[in-house]
């Protein structure tokens, strides 16, 4: 049976990656308000890119911030790419403001500049080997705790890891044709 991914659809690149898991055959949910986040069986949740700010903001008006936060604090697999890096981040060094805070990781906010300083990479992912990373006001991972597994650095910065339940991305890995991130948050969730 496929797996049914959620993924919040608030604001940002949710439909990059609804068109990445549509490629690996999963099934896709789009969280829009608190019943498609309570009423359905996920397997597992995407957090995409966007401006953490206003999804962080969206997540207390639509009521989602508390139900999300227990479901990943109590094991759903859950992929944050950039925005959805600092959402999870337990503290965020440029910035006071602390989201859902559930991964042990300090965050550092558009880490390599504004818009005028994206760009895009290859690097080494996980055991995937190299893969495609898309950079854009990208935050990366100033420190991670002990707990925290290294997927992934640029430039020696961190730009993806995993702790228990949950893989974040400072890169877009909805903006390449490269599945492999998304293959790799798919074996997660089984």
């Amino acid at each position: 049976m496929k797996p049914t991914i959620g993924v919040l659809a608030v604001q940002g690149s949710f439909a990059e990656h609804i068109d990445s898991l549509q490629k690996l055959d999963v099934n896709c949910l789009e969280i829009r308000q608190k019943s498609d986040l309570t009423d359905h069986q996920l397997q597992g949740i995407i957090l995409p890119g966007g401006e953490s700010t206003v999804m962080g903001k969206l997540l207390q008006e639509l009521d989602l911030f508390a139900d999300l936060k227990h479901r990943i604090e109590n094991g759903l697999p859950v992929l944050g790419t950039c925005a959805g890096l600092i959402l999870l981040a337990k503290a965020i060094a440029n910035d006071p403001n602390v989201y859902l805070g559930t991964m042990d990781i300090v965050a550092k906010r558009n880490a390599y500049g504004r818009q005028l300083g994206s760009f895009s990479a290859q690097g080494s992912f996980a055991e995937m080997g190299e893969i495609p990373m898309t950079f854009i006001r990208a935050p990366f991972i100033e420190s991670a705790s002990k707990y925290v597994e290294i997927l992934a650095k640029i430039d020696g910065h961190i730009v993806a890891a995993k702790q228990d339940n949950m893989v974040v991305t400072s890169f877009h890995p909805e903006l390449s044709a490269d599945l492999s991130v998304h293959r790799y948050f798919l074996n997660l969730c089984e």
